[in-house]
């Protein structure tokens, strides 16, 4: 199935949506619970919060961009201040899991638990629920999103399956939602973080070339430019949060800038523009559907 450009605003020739990850300390408790008594591990996530992040903003000030915030509940608990300052500065909160956990290893009932927590977290921390989902690292099932919607999630960005945002349904009723779709290239944290014990990546050998890594993003910039596409960045501040990498991020997102028709997107923007006319986001199913039938 050939996968054309998506419809844009007038003078649009393509979408740039940055998000960025605040999983802080828990993503490495995720990976091993001996990770809260680990002050050296748990360093490494605190960093992005108390260095990485007030560099990231003054960036995103600096070229007027507001991004989408995907925030763990334990985040929102543990740096109530970080996340209120968030949104006075015009970012948008989105959840991301309760504390970084793996919410295709959980049943049903235990998810809607932790997503139920996320949801009050991030609404005690900043005075609004999050109306916009992704996953931690890790897997979901259907009905994970489908808790989501329930919660009044109205968009996720957890999916790989496309370059353009799509409605998919998330349960036998009909329901659905707004996919952003991802690309682990577009993502700061699997060529950066580090760490012996626990040990990520498992089979070690990263930290990535800086260089390769910009030139990396520049690539798929570019190619999502050229066909009027959704490109969108996975950042973390504990990954892109320190001086060298700032500046390589700074690059970047001028190099973005630079291009004319330029539609940076929050989350919460592109749903309210996709909703006007969802014909023009079909789901992959009523696409394939249709391409059969032709």
């Amino acid at each position: 199935m050939y996968c054309k450009g998506m419809k844009l605003p007038e003078g649009k020739q393509c979408v740039a949506c940055i998000t960025v990850n605040l999983s802080a300390e828990f993503f490495w408790i995720s990976l091993d619970e001996k990770a809260r008594q680990m002050p050296k591990t748990l360093s490494l996530g605190q960093y992005g919060m108390t260095h990485g992040l007030p560099r990231l903003l003054n960036l995103l000030d600096e070229l007027n961009i507001k991004a989408t915030f995907f925030v763990p509940g334990k985040t929102a608990e543990t740096y109530p201040d970080a996340i209120r300052k968030l949104v006075e500065r015009g970012h948008e909160i989105a959840c991301h899991g309760y504390e970084y956990e793996n919410f295709g290893l959980l049943d049903y009932e235990e998810q809607k638990i932790r997503i139920g927590k996320a949801v009050d977290a991030i609404e005690q921390a900043c005075g609004k629920k999050p109306i916009g989902f992704r996953a931690p690292m890790g897997d979901l099932m259907l009905e994970t999103l489908n808790i989501a919607r329930q919660y009044g999630m109205i968009y996720s960005s957890d999916l790989h399956d496309d370059d353009r945002p799509y409605f998919m349904k998330v349960n036998d009723n009909g329901d659905q939602i707004l996919q952003i779709p991802v690309q682990w290239a577009n993502f700061d944290l699997p060529y950066f973080a580090f760490n012996y014990r626990p040990a990520f990546p498992a089979g070690q050998g990263r930290v990535a070339n800086y260089s390769n890594v910009l030139s990396n993003w520049k690539d798929e910039f570019t190619g999502h430019y050229n066909h009027g596409l959704c490109y969108t960045l996975q950042l973390d501040p504990q990954s892109t949060g320190s001086p060298g990498r700032y500046a390589m991020l700074k690059e970047f997102l001028q190099y973005v800038a630079a291009h004319d028709g330029v539609w940076f997107a929050t989350g919460s923007e592109l749903v309210d523009y996709c909703s006007q006319d969802k014909d023009s986001y079909p789901s992959l199913r009523e696409l394939a559907d249709k391409s059969a039938v032709e």
